[in-house]
């Protein structure tokens, strides 16, 4: 399993569907996941700090999760399979830690709000993941862009179900 961080959401050029894009937190490897618009706006308020008028279902989520003194730990995306990205949310509720399944645009919009650790399995980073190939130097942000925009040109979601990309 890696760590990973958000490291933007952006849209894909063809279908024009939003896609939420995660970054190892040790290398250079990147996972794009495709995800809802209204999952996409709710990632983006939190990483731009903004706050609703009323809270979203997210913010519902870790609303309700302290009132019953629950908290997210972490959000594992665990694989792809036709196309359909997966993801489990641990939760530690006295004491007890459980995993419920959840789609990673979910997981995500919520770890932003508690603090939540981010990771992929390894598998899936291996099947999926892109690798921004600049040994030894500093990764730049215009570099990682256009390698994403490259990508995004060549790739559909049903790619994912195939195996390629």
């Amino acid at each position: 399993m890696q760590e990973m961080v958000i490291y933007g959401v952006s849209f894909d050029m063809v279908g024009k569907q939003p896609i939420v894009l995660l970054k190892t937190v040790e290398g250079r490897r990147f996972l794009p996941i495709w995800i809802g618009s209204h999952e996409a706006a709710s990632i983006m308020m939190r990483l731009q700090g903004q706050e609703p008028a009323r809270p979203l279902t997210h913010d519902l989520i870790v609303e309700m999760l302290g009132e019953i003194d629950a908290t997210c730990t972490q959000v594992t995306v665990t694989e792809v399979r036709d196309a359909v990205f997966f993801a489990v949310m641990t939760l530690n509720i006295d004491g007890r830690t459980i995993e419920v399944d959840c789609r990673p645009s979910d997981a995500i919009a919520v770890a932003v709000r508690c603090g939540a650790t981010i990771y992929a399995a390894d598998d899936l980073l291996a099947e999926v993941g892109i690798e921004v190939d600049q040994e030894g130097e500093e990764i730049e942000e215009a570099d990682v862009v256009e390698k994403f925009k490259d990508f995004l040109d060549q790739v559909s979601p049903e790619d994912f179900a195939s195996g390629q990309g």
